[in-house]
């Protein structure tokens, strides 16, 4: 029997979550490590701990709580706007004890004002439905992920550790889900209007049109991929854009991030300090945009559109409308997707039959962010919402839209609805892709 849990204890066990995995990723190193910058690309892990901290502070305890600031003297060393990630070694950064003395007094006062909140849906708009709560709540989900990207990119022993993903059944395994499915030309309704804890950017729900599509059933693999290394596809300008080819050329790209060939040709992967053969059935992880882009044209296909993507995420053909997972309504279990860091590596294709969506596509929550075609732009009608810093500074930049969320991404900071964005050289990321092509009419 289910038993329903009220909305404050959900939000306090969702609060839980983040800071339980945040204290993994930290405590998993000494202090050295935690302020020590891995790479120019991500900040120390101590920034993103006490920048966690800091918005805590600021939208629940000052915000919703109506509060003094824990500490209102930080909040310029924090802001992430005003320093870039290269700068912040540099700032008077709290130091590590500091900084969890911190987060555990934030916390403290965070769950007595959640406890005398009204969170019902006519509440004012940042505490209806628990809205702010959840936001908070994704923010620091996001910046786990983000540390979880800096400890791959740490040099040094393992210090992290998850059991391996799910092995497909025999009759699923890579091959057996190939090819791809078609998708009838109509509209659908992309976005959402009704999810209480969406973020502005997957708001409103509206109507989009797509002609008619083919998308593959499952991301492409490293086995794929290898493909398009062995006919030197880094080799062949003709396959990447302008600023693609500059862009290969100038980062010297041969093969995706962390991937290292031995002199007898044989492929291995460095994985969060391990050293691993790669796995071919895996979906290929740590290319950057222009490298999808420029497989792709190998291919004879094209990256598919975020509301190509949407689509066959949520569009039912049967009923006509949409779901908030590919699967249904129901929230993520270990039997639907890979997510929450549970495991430190993308399942092989085929190893989540339960996820799969009503248009017949696998794996399109979790395992690896999927690039695709799209710019970052605002849906027709939108608003932001509490602050222009989360999306709206972001639009109109040189950024393309990720779907879908990663291993390392919570369930969440993941749904059918989710947009993520990163500039098209970024492969530190835990990104990979699948293919679409058009439909002769």
């Amino acid at each position: 029997m289910t038993v329903a849990v009220d909305l404050p204890t959900r939000l306090a066990g969702v609060l839980a979550r983040a800071r339980a995995r945040t204290t993994l990723l930290t405590d998993a190193v000494d202090d050295a490590d935690l302020v020590k910058q891995h790479s120019p690309l991500m900040s120390p892990l101590v920034w993103d701990l006490a920048h966690i901290g800091n918005q805590e502070d600021f939208w629940l305890v000052r915000a919703v709580g109506g509060r003094r600031p824990v500490r209102g003297d930080i909040d310029d060393l924090y802001d992430a706007f005003r320093h870039p990630r290269q700068d912040r070694p540099a700032l008077p950064l709290l130091g590590p004890a500091q900084a969890r003395s911190y987060l555990a007094e934030v916390r403290a006062q965070v769950l007595d004002i959640l406890h005398g909140t009204p969170l019902s849906r006519d509440s004012a708009p940042l505490t209806a439905g628990g809205f702010v709560f959840a936001m908070v709540a994704q923010h620091e989900q996001q910046h786990d992920e983000t540390m979880l990207a800096t400890h791959q990119l740490r040099r040094g022993p393992a210090v992290l550790s998850a059991p391996p993903p799910p092995v497909p059944d025999s009759g699923r395994v890579g091959p057996a889900i190939s090819g791809e499915v078609v998708i009838p030309a109509g509209e659908f309704r992309m976005g959402t209007s009704t999810d209480p804890w969406a973020l502005d950017n997957e708001r409103p729900e509206h109507g989009v049109t797509v002609p008619a599509f083919a998308i593959d059933r499952a991301p492409v693999t490293n086995q794929q991929y290898l493909g398009f290394i062995d006919d030197d596809g880094y080799g062949r300008a003709e396959l990447w854009s302008e600023r693609g080819w500059a862009h290969r050329q100038a980062a010297g790209l041969t093969a995706p991030q962390f991937w290292e060939r031995d002199s007898d040709g044989s492929w291995w992967r460095r994985r969060f300090g391990i050293r691993t053969p790669l796995r071919l059935h895996q979906p290929v992880l740590h290319v950057c945009w222009f490298e999808a882009e420029a497989y792709a044209r190998w291919a004879g296909r094209r990256l598919p559109s975020e509301a190509e993507w949407e689509k066959a995420a949520r569009w039912d053909p049967a009923s006509g409308r949409v779901s908030r997972y590919p699967w249904g309504e129901a929230e993520p279990d270990r039997t639907h997707a890979n997510l929450g860091q549970r495991h430190l590596e993308p399942a092989d294709v085929g190893a989540y039959p339960a996820g799969v969506s009503a248009t017949g596509v696998h794996q399109l929550i979790g395992d690896v962010w999927e690039w695709t075609a799209s710019t970052f732009a605002p849906y027709p009608g939108f608003v932001a919402f509490p602050y222009d810093e989360y999306s709206a500074v972001f639009h109109g930049g040189d950024y393309r839209v990720l779907r879908g969320g990663s291993f390392g991404t919570d369930q969440v900071a993941c749904r059918g609805t989710f947009r993520n964005w990163d500039h098209p050289i970024r492969r530190q990321i835990f990104a990979g892709f699948r293919l679409a092509r058009d439909l002769s009419a």
